[in-house]
């Protein structure tokens, strides 16, 4: 592959100066990252969103590094062009710097990412200016942070009064300090959110923040529908993958129990007829 048709930090600073949208989708397999890859996103996230969509947990805190290791190692191989950022789990950074730099430098020394991102705004800016100060780029994460659900009690909106504006803001300006090429905003009102990219000078990145960010993310498994019974607000359904699965599944099981599959179509001939014979007289 040409290395000049590879997304970096450097492209997408780029795409952020001359005003072109940036595109980030998740993936935890080689598959889905290809797909993504061959349809142009600009960046993968390995979330730790598997916990909840990959592993069936009801929210991402059980998700460990060896785990985010092993999810980055197989998606990096499907992203030819793409620039690949993995998340830190819960408890793989808060503990110290060393933890942070450590953990950090496993998922670009043996999995493969280009990034990794960190969730957490003022109270994290020391431990996010420690790892960028290795040389690992670091993309932050503010607003509704889903580490943080047993403090808030579910998955909240942020930034509905004036205190928690004013902490949206001072949380930005401290991570942009510490030296992120690019900020995930999550869960903010449309208006906060365009606000604070406006005055940022680096690019922003929305899932449920509208349309006033640098650019946009969500889960793929939630665009493409592989769950009927949870959609966020901020979800738009590009497609509906599970009911196109079920009912392939379920006409596959039927096949099977009345005999349709395998046909004749679809098994192998032996193709000589002298032996076909001579099976009943094998096998005896």
């Amino acid at each position: 592959m040409n290395q000049l048709s590879k997304k970096t930090t450097v492209t997408v600073r780029k795409q952020y100066e001359v005003g072109e949208p940036i595109v980030m989708l998740t993936a935890f397999d080689y598959l889905t990252a290809s797909w993504l890859d061959q349809c142009g996103v600009d960046i993968i996230l390995v979330g730790d969103s598997l916990g909840m969509t990959f592993k069936g947990e009801s929210n991402t805190l059980s998700v460990t590094v060896e785990e985010m290791a092993y999810h980055t190692r197989v998606v990096s191989r499907g992203a030819q062009h793409a620039m690949v950022v993995s998340d830190m789990p819960f408890l793989s950074y808060q503990t110290s710097s060393e933890d942070a730099i450590r953990n950090c430098g496993v998922m670009l020394k043996q999995a493969g990412a280009h990034a990794v991102k960190l969730e957490g705004g003022l109270a994290m800016a020391a431990r996010i200016h420690a790892v960028v100060e290795t040389g690992i780029p670091v993309m932050g994460h503010i607003g509704m942070q889903p580490q943080q659900v047993m403090h808030y009690g579910g998955f909240p909106v942020i930034g509905k009064d004036r205190v928690a504006v004013e902490k949206l803001w001072e949380d930005a300006k401290a991570v942009q300090d510490a030296g992120v090429f690019a900020l995930v905003i999550e869960s903010v009102p449309a208006a906060v959110a365009k606000a604070l990219t406006a005055r940022l000078r680096i690019p922003t990145i929305g899932i449920g923040a509208g349309s006033g960010c640098s650019g946009q993310v969500l889960v793929t498994q939630d665009l493409l529908g592989f769950f009927t019974e949870f959609k966020p607000k901020f979800v738009k359904r590009y497609a509906e993958l599970a009911g196109t699965a079920l009912r392939g599944i379920d006409s596959f099981v039927k096949d099977v129990r009345n005999g349709d599959f395998p046909d004749e179509e679809h098994s192998y001939a032996l193709g000589d007829e002298s032996l076909l014979k001579s099976l009943d007289e094998i096998f005896s």
